[in-house]
C-alpha cells in the first residue's frame, strides 16, 4: 500500500495549511490585522503554498493572474466577460495542450507532479476570473471609480488576493467575488463562531474517507486478477468498487477545501431557518451521502461538485439557446482538457442525463403504485451509479478494454435481470476482454494522487 505522502501530495499541502488559516481567523477577529494586512496574509499565504507545491509552474500561475487582472481592469464591462473567458481559456488550453503531448506522445517521460497541480490551480483561477467577469458584466461587481485611467495598487489588491488566497489555491469551492470581500471587510464586526470545532471534524472525515479509500485499494488489487472470469454482476461489483475509490478522492479533496475556508471563517450561515441549529455549509461542493443516494442521473449532476456545476450553468447552460445540455457538457470537456478519456466521459455523460430526463418524463405518469415507485427509484439508483462509474472510470483510468468492460456492464444491469425469468441462473461468462491486472492496479493507484476538480 502507497504511503499517504506518496498517494495525495496535494492533500496534504492543503492540510498543513489549515492552522495558517485558523491563525489568521484569531488574528483578525482580535483586531491585529488591518483589511490591507488580511489581503497581504492570504495573498502571500497563496504565493508560498504556489512555490513550494508547483515549484518553478507557479510562474505560470502567477502570469495568469497578471494577465486577468488587466483584463478585468482595463477591457469595458460590455466586453470583459467575452474577452477574459476567450484569453483564459486559450492560455489553460495552451498548456493543457503541452501536457496532453507529454502524456500520450512521450510516454518514456513521466510528467512532474507539480505540473499537473498547476494546471489544476489554473483551471480553478479561470473559474474565478471568469465567474467575476460575469458579475461585472450584469452589474453585481463594480470596478472602483477612475480605476481604469490610473491603476492603484489599492485597487488592485482584493482582486489579487481573490484569486492567489491560499486557501482556493489547490481546491474549491467557488467562491463569488463580492461575498469573499465582504467577508474580509467585516469579519472584525461580524465575526462567525470559532471554527475549531467544524474543522476538526472535517480533518477526521477526511481521515476516514482516506482510511476507507485504503480498504477499498486492497480490494481491487486483490479482485482484479481474476477479472476476465467474473460474472455479470461481479463485475458490475467490482466496476463500482473501482468508481467508488476514486469519487473518495474528490470528497476527501472537497471537505479538506471547505475546511480550509471554514478555518478562516468563510462559509458560516448563521442560524438555519428554524432557528435552532447553525449551518458551516455556506460553501461545499458536495456531501458524499447526499450526493451518492441521489436516485436520478440528472439529480446526482446537479449535487456532484456543486460550485462547479453551478458556474457552468451560468456561464453555458443559460446563455445558449440550442443544444445547451451538449454545450455544457463540451465545453466542461474543454477546460478539463479534452483528454481521450475526459471526452468519452463527458459526451457518455451528456447523453445519459438526456436519456434520464426522457425515460422518466415517460415513466413517472405511468408508474402508480407503491411497490413500482419503490422498484423504479431503486433501479433508477443503480442505473445513476452504473453510468457514473463509467464516466468516472472514463475520465480518471482511461484504458479502452477496462472501460468497453464497463459500458458492458452498464448497458447489462444485473438487478434488471433479477426481473427477468428468462435470465435467472445465467452462467458465468469468460468476457476475455484481456485487461492487465498489474498496470490496471498502477494507474488506479496513480490516479489517486492528483485529482483535478470533476464538473458536472
Amino acid at each position: 500500500m502507497a504511503p499517504l505522502w506518496d498517494f495525495s501530495e496535494q492533500l496534504i499541502y492543503q492540510i498543513l495549511s489549515v492552522p495558517f488559516a485558523v491563525l489568521f481567523y484569531y488574528l483578525t477577529t482580535r483586531g491585529y490585522l488591518t483589511l490591507v494586512q488580511r489581503y497581504l496574509y492570504l495573498t502571500a499565504g497563496g504565493i508560498l503554498l504556489a512555490v513550494v507545491s508547483m515549484g518553478w509552474y507557479s510562474t505560470v500561475l502567477f502570469a495568469s493572474v497578471l494577465i486577468s487582472t488587466s483584463v478585468i481592469h482595463l477591457v469595458d464591462s460590455r466586453r470583459v466577460h467575452l474577452c477574459a473567458c476567450t484569453v483564459l481559456m486559450f492560455w489553460q488550453s495552451l498548456w493543457h495542450a503541452v501536457l496532453l503531448h507529454k502524456l500520450h506522445w512521450h510516454h518514456a517521460q513521466p510528467v512532474d507532479p507539480r505540473c499537473l497541480v498547476m494546471m489544476s490551480s489554473l483551471m480553478l483561477l479561470t473559474q474565478r476570473v471568469t465567474s467575476v467577469s460575469m458579475d461585472v458584466e450584469d452589474g453585481k461587481v463594480i470596478l472602483p471609480p477612475g480605476i481604469k485611467e490610473r491603476l492603484h495598487i489599492s485597487n488592485l489588491l482584493p482582486f489579487i488576493c481573490y484569486n492567489l488566497s491560499f486557501t482556493s489555491m489547490l481546491g474549491g469551492p467557488l467562491c463569488s467575488y463580492n461575498h469573499f470581500l465582504s467577508f474580509l471587510l467585516h469579519i472584525q464586526q461580524h465575526p462567525p463562531p470559532s471554527p475549531l470545532s467544524r474543522v476538526f471534524l472535517r480533518l477526521s472525515w477526511v481521515a476516514a474517507i482516506e482510511g476507507f479509500k485504503c480498504i477499498l485499494m486492497f480490494i481491487l488489487q486483490i479482485s482484479s486478477a481474476n477479472l476476465n472470469y467474473f460474472h455479470s454482476l461481479q463485475g458490475a461489483l467490482w466496476m463500482w468498487n473501482l468508481s467508488l475509490f476514486l469519487k473518495m478522492s474528490y470528497y476527501s479533496h472537497w471537505a479538506v477545501s471547505e475546511c480550509l475556508n471554514n478555518a478562516i471563517g468563510l462559509g458560516y450561515r448563521g442560524n438555519l431557518q428554524d432557528g435552532s441549529s447553525k449551518s458551516w455549509n455556506g460553501l461545499s461542493d458536495g456531501e458524499l451521502w447526499t450526493t451518492e443516494t441521489s436516485c436520478r442521473l440528472s439529480e446526482f449532476t446537479r449535487m456532484w461538485n456543486g460550485t462547479t456545476a453551478a458556474w457552468l450553468r451560468r456561464l453555458v447552460y443559460q446563455r445558449c439557446k440550442a443544444w445547451p445540455l451538449v454545450l455544457t457538457f463540451g465545453f466542461s470537456a474543454l477546460w478539463h482538457g479534452l483528454y481521450p478519456g475526459q471526452v468519452a466521459g463527458f459526451a457518455l455523460w451528456a447523453a445519459s442525463v438526456k436519456a434520464d430526463r426522457h425515460i422518466h418524463r415517460y415513466l413517472k405518469p405511468r408508474v402508480t403504485s407503491p411497490w413500482r415507485r419503490k422498484t423504479l427509484t431503486s433501479l433508477s439508483w443503480i442505473q445513476t451509479q452504473m453510468t457514473i462509474a463509467c464516466v468516472v472510470i472514463a475520465i480518471e483510468v482511461w484504458h479502452a478494454s477496462l472501460w468497453f468492460y464497463c459500458i458492458r456492464c452498464l448497458l447489462k444491469p444485473p438487478l434488471l435481470k433479477w426481473f427477468a425469468p428468462l435470465n435467472l441462473g445465467h452462467p458465468t461468462i469468460n468476457t476475455q476482454w484481456n485487461i492487465p491486472s498489474g498496470s490496471l492496479t498502477k494507474e488506479v493507484t496513480a490516479a489517486g494522487k492528483l485529482m483535478a476538480p470533476l464538473v458536472a
